[in-house]
């Protein structure tokens, strides 16, 4: 079988890659880093290690690499004629390949292949397929064809892949535990079904899940973290004040998860230890910087903060641990960071009521007043 994975760095390779070649795919990564698509067609194949005292390694083989950018009519060929497709490039890299997919998807039409195809965006973001769908079909001058034959089911993925840098541009260290959750009745194709992932008939429990426990809490880590002088997220994990904030805001997201989608209480205890026990492995040293980085979009609406501080009002449940964490990113700086640089530039300009309402769109005046006081109250950590 064929697939066509859209994102060669570290995740497309140590996470997606590894399922689709266990699964038995002859894979043709497509992306504009052209040192690692010469380095895959060069090898044609790649090593990813376990970060954990194991240091187990597995060898990927029957890959190649395409440019997109150089080798477009390649790329669509490669769609025309896949079992499978899959990205791995970021939400916001999306739309920017979808004129491609369109044009695969069409040329597939051309040679006859009634094949069903599945096209599943591994992103880290809710409906990122159904959002990779609305792009491509801008781009589809007839869209029956695509109706019948190509299914864009949702899926949540998780696995920490931490950037890194090696002789070999294509070693790429993983940590053990990963989870690839796929929407079952989206799937046009079922006759493909990837061992290693989970199909379940609602995904929107999982998605939240693991946004609102792995996202939230790796990112209260981080900006915790950052406010006490840590360079990263292991190191930050030695310090019981940050494993504390992460545990009560886990806490917290926790009661809304089960109260919203029926959780168990006991087996969500044991998912959130679990989630302890991955930010505190040694053997991954995740710089604060890259967790932290476009606090603006962290703090958003739909986001990892700013959507379970709302949900758990409906509730009637508090979030005093959320709310102290979103103080805390108001007050994050990362010079290098653009949007945290623009968060800051905001603050000196803009009163701090109507900030908070900006960037979170957040409306209620006493969330909004429990918030600018824990902005308050950290920007006197800061100075």
């Amino acid at each position: 079988m064929r697939a066509v994975h859209f994102g060669a760095g570290n995740i497309g390779r140590g996470f997606i890659g590894e399922v689709l070649a266990e699964n038995g795919f002859d894979i043709t990564f497509v992306d504009v880093n052209e040192q690692i698509i010469d380095s895959l067609n060069e090898k044609g194949r790649y090593t990813i290690e376990l970060a954990d005292e194991s240091k187990k390694q597995l060898i990927v083989e029957r890959v190649r690499g395409l440019n997109n950018q150089k080798q477009p009519e390649q790329v669509i060929k490669e769609i025309a004629q896949a079992d499978l497709v899959t990205t791995a490039i970021g939400p916001n890299i999306l739309p920017f390949i979808a004129e491609l997919i369109a044009k695969g998807i069409e040329q597939r039409e051309q040679e006859g292949n009634q094949q069903p195809l599945d096209i599943i965006a591994c992103e880290n973001m809710i409906g990122g397929s159904e959002h990779l769908k609305m792009e491509v079909y801008k781009y589809l001058s007839d869209t029956r064809f695509a109706d019948q034959s190509i299914g864009f089911p949702n899926a949540a993925v998780d696995r920490i892949v931490p950037m890194q840098q090696h002789e070999d541009p294509l070693f790429v260290q993983v940590e053990p535990f990963k989870e690839w959750v796929i929407d079952d009745t989206q799937r046009k194709n079922k006759e493909i079904s990837l061992n290693g992932v989970l199909y379940v008939k609602d995904l929107e429990p999982y998605i939240e899940r693991k946004l609102f426990s792995v996202n939230t809490g790796h990112a209260t880590v981080a900006y915790t973290g950052a406010l006490l002088g840590y360079a990263t997220i292991d190191e930050a994990m030695q310090d019981s004040l940050v494993v504390a904030q992460l545990k009560s805001v886990l806490q917290e997201t926790g009661s809304l998860l089960e109260a919203k989608w029926g959780f168990d209480n006991k087996q969500h205890e044991a998912y959130i230890e679990k989630i302890i026990q991955r930010f505190q492995n040694k053997y991954i040293s995740d710089a604060i910087t890259r967790v932290a980085r476009t606090p603006l979009r962290k703090l958003g609406y739909q986001e990892r903060f700013t959507r379970p501080v709302r949900e758990l009002q409906e509730y009637n449940l508090t979030c005093p641990h959320l709310t102290a964490t979103m103080g805390i990113i108001f007050n994050y700086y990362d010079p290098e960071d653009e949007q945290s640089r623009e968060l800051q530039e905001m603050k000196v300009r803009e009163n701090m009521d109507q900030l908070i309402q900006e960037v979170t769109g957040i409306h209620d005046p006493t969330t909004i007043s429990n918030i600018k006081q824990n902005v308050m109250r950290y920007a006197k950590q800061v100075a």
